[in-house]
C-alpha cells in the first residue's frame, strides 16, 4: 500500500511544503516581525526612533544589493545546499541579534536578518518550486504562499507575547533554535534541486495523448518555457518592465505598512484598528493567492499585473478617505486581494518568461529590486508628513507609481528567444 502511494505521489508537492516552511521561517527577517523589537531597542538603549529606522533602511538597502550574488550562488550550488547554508547562518544571525548591546551590533544584526531572511529565505523557495512545476506552477506557488501569509499573521503576535512574557533577547533565541532544529534538518533531508535528480519530470506527468491514457511518471514533458541566461534576459524589454513592476509594490506596500498607525491616527483611527487591518490583509490574502494561482495557469501573467496595479490605485485613493471602521475594513480587504494576487503573479512571471535553468540569477535580480524598493518606501511618507503635516500630498504623488506599473505591465509581454537571436 505504502509503495503504491509513493509511486503515485509526486514528490514535488513535498517540495512545495518545504518551500512554504522556508518562506514561513523568513519571518525573523521581515518588517512585520522586526517591528515588535523596535520600541524595545529604543527603551533599553536610549536610541532615537530616527536612528533605529535609518539603520534599518540602510541595512535593507545593502542587503538588497547583495541579493544578486545569492541568486547566482543558487544556480551554481543548487537550492538544497543554499537552503541548508542560509538556514544555518540565519539561525546564528538570530542568536547574534539576541546579544545586541550597541548601535553597531544593531546595524550588523539588521543587515544579517534582512539579507538571510527577507531576501534569501524568500528567493530560494521561489526558485525551488519553479524547478519542480511548469504547467501547475501557479497552484504550486499558491500553496507555498500560505507559508508567507501564515508567517505574517503569526510572527507579530508571537513576538509580542514572548517579549511581554520573557524579553526580546529570548524571542530572538527561540527563532534561532527553531531554524536550526526544525528548518535546516528538513531542508537537508527533504530537498532535491530538480525532479530530474529523482528520475522525474516537472509536474509529475506527461502530456496526455488523445485516447487519454494514464500518464507515466518519468516520461519526458515538453516544457512550454525557454531557458534564458541573465545576460540574454537583460536584452529584453520584458525583463526591465517586470523589474519596475516588482519594485513599485514593494516600495508602496512597505511605505504604507511602516506608517499605517500614523496614517490612521491622522484620521482619528486607533492603533488597534490599524493592527486589525494588517491582520485582515493577511487573512484575505490566503484564498486570493489560490485564485491568483489558478488565474496564472489560464491567462498571461502580465495581465494579472495590470489588475494588481489597478487595485493599488484604488487603495491609495481609499486611504485618503479612510476615517471609519467600515472603510478601514474595506481597505484591508482590498489590500489583501492585491497582496494575494501580487505574491503569485510576481513570483510566477520570472520562470514563465525565462525558464528554469538560470532562474536563481534572474529572480535574484528581481528580489534585489524588491528589497531595494522596500528600503525606499518608508522615507517619502515620513518626509512628506514632516513637511506638510499630512499624508495627503505624498499619497497623491504615490499614485503616479502604480500608473507607471500599469504601463510597464502592458509592455511586459512574453519575450521570444528566436526573435532576439535573429
Amino acid at each position: 500500500m505504502a509503495k503504491k502511494f509513493f509511486q503515485n505521489f509526486y514528490y514535488g508537492w513535498f517540495i512545495v511544503f518545504i518551500a512554504a516552511l522556508g518562506v514561513f521561517f523568513s519571518g525573523p527577517g521581515q518588517t512585520y516581525s522586526n517591528s515588535a523589537f523596535i520600541d524595545q531597542y529604543i527603551n533599553d538603549f536610549g536610541w532615537s526612533r530616527s536612528e533605529v529606522s535609518g539603520i534599518y533602511s540602510v541595512a535593507t538597502l545593502v542587503a538588497g544589493l547583495i541579493m544578486m550574488f545569492v541568486g547566482r550562488s543558487i544556480d551554481k550550488y543548487g537550492q538544497r545546499s543554499m537552503m541548508v547554508t542560509i538556514g544555518t547562518l540565519f539561525g546564528l544571525a538570530c542568536f547574534f541579534n539576541s546579544m545586541v548591546s550597541n548601535i553597531w551590533m544593531l546595524a550588523i544584526g539588521f543587515f544579517l536578518v534582512r539579507l538571510l531572511g527577507q531576501g534569501s529565505m524568500s528567493l530560494i523557495p521561489n526558485t525551488l518550486v519553479a524547478q519542480w512545476f511548469v504547467k501547475k506552477r501557479g497552484i504550486a506557488f499558491s500553496i507555498m504562499t500560505i507559508g508567507s501569509f501564515a508567517s505574517a499573521m503569526m510572527f507579530p503576535i508571537v513576538n509580542t507575547w514572548m517579549i511581554e512574557t520573557w524579553d526580546w533577547r529570548f524571542a530572538w533565541q527561540v527563532w534561532g533554535v527553531l531554524l536550526l532544529v526544525v528548518f535546516v534538518p528538513t531542508a537537508l533531508l527533504g530537498v532535491r534541486n530538480k525532479p530530474e535528480e529523482m528520475g522525474l519530470i516537472p509536474d509529475g506527468f506527461a502530456d496526455r495523448n488523445k485516447d487519454h491514457n494514464r500518464p507515466v511518471m518519468g516520461t519526458a514533458l515538453k516544457e512550454s518555457d525557454q531557458d534564458w541566461t541573465l545576460s540574454e534576459a537583460r536584452k529584453t524589454r520584458a525583463f526591465w518592465a517586470i523589474l519596475i513592476c516588482v519594485g513599485i509594490p514593494a516600495m508602496v506596500n512597505t511605505g504604507i505598512t511602516f506608517h499605517i498607525i500614523s496614517i490612521f491616527g491622522t484620521n482619528d483611527l486607533s492603533p488597534e484598528i490599524a493592527a486589525t487591518v494588517l491582520s485582515l490583509m493577511a487573512v484575505v490574502g490566503i484564498p486570493m493567492s489560490f485564485v491568483s494561482g489558478y488565474i496564472t495557469d489560464k491567462i498571461q501573467t502580465n495581465y494579472l499585473l495590470v489588475v494588481i496595479f489597478g487595485i493599488e490605485i484604488l487603495l491609495l485613493l481609499l486611504l485618503l478617505v479612510t476615517n471609519n471602521l467600515i472603510i478601514a475594513i474595506l481597505f484591508g480587504t482590498l489590500w489583501g486581494i492585491a497582496n494575494g494576487l501580487e505574491r503569485i503573479g510576481l513570483n510566477v512571471i520570472w520562470p514563465n518568461y525565462f525558464g528554469r535553468k538560470y532562474i536563481g540569477s534572474i529572480n535574484g535580480v528581481g528580489v534585489t529590486m524588491g528589497v531595494i524598493g522596500s528600503s525606499l518606501g518608508p522615507l517619502p511618507f515620513g518626509v512628506g508628513y514632516d513637511i506638510f503635516q499630512s499624508y495627503t500630498p505624498v499619497l497623491l504623488v504615490t499614485l503616479l507609481f502604480p500608473v507607471i506599473g500599469v504601463i510597464c505591465s502592458l509592455l511586459a509581454t512574453k519575450p521570444n528567444k528566436a526573435k532576439l537571436s535573429s
